[in-house]
């Protein structure tokens, strides 16, 4: 089976060096620098690579020219979303733009007090919908693994320019202990929204196999059981770059899943749950191919 080691792409030290030039010029120095780091990676994050290969070639059936095109391409796509995340959630000088199909959905999901889950996959770059989190009058709960996340957290906070007084975002880690699941019970047991990733999971994890862009792939149990055992309304969220500066924004219609019968019948329904986020995510992957993010052996 295939493992996500736990760890993303990314540190404190690149984050630095584009704050810099981000602070000093804006987004065109620091996006002329990443065309060059961005050739960096294919021969020295060779992992990477090789599942970038395998993404183009097995999976969209590009041609080797093509695929070797688009491993380059989704690299400097992946530091482009790194660069506007740093930028948008520090609150630095630069000129985004933004379309927000189904935004109605998340302020709904506030409006009724029942708490909600939105999942996202790591395609295209949704953390930078943070300043239209701001904009909901609930709290949003983030969920993360890796806990190098704190650590640019920390980074961020650190060279933050405009910091926004309505801060109803918090951070939830994932830890080992689960001692994480008393914060996520209590959250939505205030009626808040929890949002997180449900591509990946650590070694260990529940998950089940699916046929997922011709070919099989296991996505874990976890975020999705999670919304059907509290049994609130989910909504399947992803933020994809369309253009040099433009972000265009989805939020699918919530919808509430229950468990219940038998075992099978329970694993059923979750499957359906599962296959119905998998629909969103495959139509957004063949929307904008070069920002699928998981540079790991995601299929078998």
């Amino acid at each position: 089976m295939s493992q996500w080691k736990g760890q993303s792409r990314g540190n404190v030290t690149g984050y630095r060096i584009f704050a810099w030039l981000l602070k000093k010029g804006g987004l065109k120095p620091a996006y002329l620098l990443l065309r060059f780091i961005a050739f960096y990676f294919i021969p020295f994050a060779p992992k990477g690579t090789r599942s970038s290969w395998f993404y183009y070639h097995r999976i969209l059936k590009y041609n080797p020219l093509k695929a070797a095109v688009s491993i380059y391409r989704n690299y400097y796509s992946f530091g482009q979303a790194l660069i506007d995340r740093t930028a948008t959630l520090a609150g630095l000088p630069v000129k985004l733009t933004f379309e927000f199909d189904g935004e109605h959905h998340l302020h709904q999901m506030v409006a009724d007090g029942k708490g909600g889950i939105l999942i996202s996959a790591h395609i295209g770059n949704w953390e930078i919908a943070g300043h239209f989190l701001h904009q909901l009058e609930g709290k949003v709960n983030i969920i993360m693994y890796d806990e190098e996340r704190q650590k640019i957290k920390e980074f961020l906070e650190s060279i933050q320019v405009n910091k926004n007084p309505k801060d109803n975002v918090n951070i939830i880690p994932l830890k080992d202990d689960l001692s994480h699941v008393v914060a996520l019970n209590a959250a939505l047991a205030r009626g808040e929204l929890l949002a997180m990733h449900g591509d990946r999971f650590p070694p260990g994890s529940k998950t089940f196999e699916f046929d997922f862009m011709g070919q099989k792939a296991h996505l874990p149990t976890g975020p999705f059981y999670i919304a059907t055992k509290f049994k609130v309304p989910v909504s399947f969220c992803f933020a994809c770059k369309e253009g040099s500066s433009h972000y265009h924004l989805f939020a699918t219609p919530p919808k509430v899943y229950e468990l219940s019968g038998s075992p099978d019948e329970r694993n059923r329904k979750l499957r359906v749950l599962i296959q119905d986020y998998l629909t969103q995510v495959e139509d957004k992957v063949k929307r904008y191919p070069h920002q699928w993010y998981n540079f790991y052996p995601f299929w078998h």
